[in-house]
């Protein structure tokens, strides 16, 4: 377990949050299936609320601002200085879909778009750092960028971000390092994927049992995608939520 309540070194996955159209359902169906304690969405934040996890903040849950975008957890950097990534974003061949905006005190935002595809968000902390709980059941334990285009997007982060990168001889999978740190991981989609899936960033949840977990989405209303499968780092799967929007789950080995 790792708590934190410090700014996370820049480039490390220090956020997630889920945007849908039905904010309160989301919040039943999470603090159910991990153990979050979450409170209705403020009116003055857009109904934007905030999970905690053993009084510690762990994720947010917020409404859809684009119709047209599907029901999308999204993974947020850590950076010293948002408006200098947005334009390292832009000078690497990424695009910026949210320009640098401050978010009250708790900090200042941006969502990219790298040239693979994938959606991410930049986060400059201010009285907020992120996620203050990590490693833990119930808690964000990794994330990682998938696309069709692994040296594409090693290249791109590598230079908006400063990343270095250990390839796996097991690959095509990079993991990812921030001061020599493993911060996370870029791979490609596997076999199982559908035709023309687009590139996007995962974000895994630390489970105690993860076919336990995988049973109260079902009960829930969600959708297991990908079965429980041991792996060499974990048992891991994913599924969808009971409005569409898939995670991943995985119980330490």
């Amino acid at each position: 377990m790792v708590i934190r309540n410090a700014a996370w070194p820049e480039g490390t996955p220090c956020w997630i949050d889920l945007a849908v159209d039905d904010v309160d359902k989301a919040i039943t169906f999470y603090t159910n299936l991990f153990g979050w304690t979450a409170e209705p969405g403020d009116p003055a934040a857009d109904g934007y609320a905030i999970c905690t996890l053993n009084d510690h903040v762990v994720a947010g849950i917020g409404p859809r601002s684009d119709p047209a975008q599907p029901p999308l957890w999204t993974t947020y950097l850590a950076v010293d200085d948002a408006d200098k990534i947005a334009d390292l974003i832009t000078e690497a061949g990424g695009e910026v879909l949210l320009d640098p905006v401050d978010v009250a005190d708790h900090g200042r935002m941006a969502i990219g778009v790298d040239p693979t595809g994938a959606t991410f968000g930049v986060w400059q902390a201010g009285g907020r750092t992120g996620a203050e709980i990590v490693n833990e059941p119930g808690a964000l334990v990794w994330n990682e960028q998938v696309s069709g285009d692994l040296e594409g997007a090693k290249r791109f982060y590598g230079t908006v971000f400063g990343y270095t990168y250990d390839d796996l001889e097991t690959g095509p999978y990079a993991m990812l390092k921030i001061g020599g740190m493993v911060g996370g991981g870029f791979g490609v989609h596997g076999p199982e994927a559908p035709p023309r899936t687009p590139a996007h960033w995962r974000a895994y949840v630390e489970v105690a049992d993860t076919d336990a977990a995988m049973h109260a989405v079902a009960e829930l209303g969600g959708r297991v995608l990908f079965p429980p499968t041991d792996t060499p780092y974990g048992r891991l799967a994913s599924a969808a939520d009971d409005q569409g929007a898939m995670f991943f789950v995985i119980q330490g080995s």
